[in-house]
């Protein structure tokens, strides 16, 4: 007798759609989402809050090293290797969810074995926003040639120099936003690839434009408090957002047809 196991289990994978399907959501949606992710905060105060704290360091010794050295070479090197812990760490705060959501205490352990387990997609991923990080600064560098720091301006001309920076931060921001936004959270959660994730995250991005700029103003709101706060607000927003993004996820993609990352 033939054994088709083998050529089944490839025709499923073939079967795999070309991104997991998404909700529509409630203009309200992102509320809930922060609601929830402080329930999380409670139930695992300390795995947060350390979290938090980790983040915050690493956010201090960046804005320190580059005010106190001034140059952008350091700035960039330590920026980008942010980057590339950042995605890391981060799986750390949605596994903590995933952990609570199945009713299980939060190990700190288990996170780092869960981000050890897709360091490949994490690579990838980070491989992606430090190419986009670089754009980002070769592009605010360029804005300086305009604008020398020796001329003599007049508030009309900074005006618009804080225009267009903004305007090109903004661009910047919301093309990580849109493609971070759901990614992570589900190569956490599924065996899939990080190109699938991404695209998947932007399809639902798309989808859901006025929620996800509310998101994203609550997102902005948190960041502007941490710093207005001397990045002591770092230390509690930070976690918060991590797990309420992971509810966002939940509430957001449908990604049964991938199989699930082992839980235990």
């Amino acid at each position: 007798m033939i054994d088709n196991s083998h050529e089944t289990h490839e025709t499923e994978e073939k079967l795999l759609p070309f991104v997991a399907s998404s909700k529509i959501l409630p203009l309200a949606a992102p509320i809930q989402w922060i609601q929830q992710g402080a329930e999380d905060m409670k139930k695992a105060p300390v795995v947060s809050l350390l979290y938090g704290l980790v983040m915050t360091l690493l956010s201090i010794l960046i804005a320190y090293s580059s005010w106190k050295f001034g140059t952008l070479g350091l700035y960039l090197g330590m920026a980008s290797g942010f980057l590339l812990l950042g995605p890391v760490l981060a799986i750390g705060l949605y596994s903590f969810s995933c952990q609570l959501e199945q009713g299980r205490k939060p190990v700190v352990g288990y996170c780092v074995r869960e981000g050890g387990s897709h360091i490949k997609d994490m690579l990838i991923f980070s491989f992606i926003l430090l190419i986009v990080f670089l754009v980002w600064a070769r592009a605010a560098t360029t804005i300086h040639i305009f604008f020398p720091a020796n001329a003599d301006y007049t508030a009309l001309d900074l005006a618009l120099f804080l225009g267009i920076g903004t305007a090109i931060g903004a661009i910047f921001s919301t093309v990580v936003f849109t493609a971070s936004a759901f990614s992570l959270p589900m190569i956490m959660d599924r065996k899939t690839d990080a190109i699938t994730a991404v695209i998947t995250s932007v399809n639902a991005v798309l989808r859901n434009k006025l929620t996800m700029l509310v998101w994203a103003s609550i997102i902005v709101s948190f960041v502007a408090v941490g710093f207005l706060t001397f990045f002591i607000g770092f230390i509690v927003l930070l976690p918060l957002i991590g797990h309420a993004t992971w509810h966002a996820y939940r509430e957001t993609i449908d990604a049964s047809d991938w199989p699930e990352n082992d839980k235990y």
